[in-house]
């Protein structure tokens, strides 16, 4: 179980986690420089991995039902490190919508609660990107 205090190795991920995106973005601006996005990477997962845990990290990337994004994911990051930043970058986009869609509809009820933005996201035409079964407004989503 992720534990919700503050220690001094999860802000020092959470530090780290600012700096590879900090560095992943420097990257894309300066029209895709494989060092930049490939530090950038290296920092963001060092980060994850502070911040929840090397088990919880482990646990995310290896469950069976995570493995095409996980290797879509890997597989972004060895092109990055070979020499091609924007076919790896899409990869790795992939890879980790991939990786996390189990989370999107917690994320589209979270969406619908905000006070401005709840009313676009309850409008029928953006309702349909969001799998029907998961997303419940009324009941309380696992988390």
């Amino acid at each position: 179980m992720v534990s919700f205090e503050e220690t001094d190795v999860k802000k020092i991920g959470l530090g780290l986690i600012g700096f590879g995106v900090m560095f992943t973005l420097l990257g894309v601006f300066l029209f895709f420089e494989r060092s930049f996005v490939a530090i950038g990477n290296i920092l963001l997962l060092s980060g994850v991995t502070l911040t929840i845990g090397v088990m919880s990290t482990l646990q995310i990337f290896i469950k069976r039902q995570n493995f095409k994004g996980s290797a879509s994911f890997a597989v972004g990051f060895v092109l990055i490190m070979l020499g091609w930043p924007v076919l790896g970058m899409i990869w790795e986009t992939c890879g980790l919508f991939v990786l996390f869609s189990g989370f999107w509809p917690t994320v589209a009820v979270f969406l619908r609660k905000l006070p401005i933005v709840g009313g676009i996201f309850r409008q029928s035409s953006v309702f349909l990107f969001f799998p029907r079964n998961r997303v419940n407004m009324g009941k309380r989503m696992p988390i």
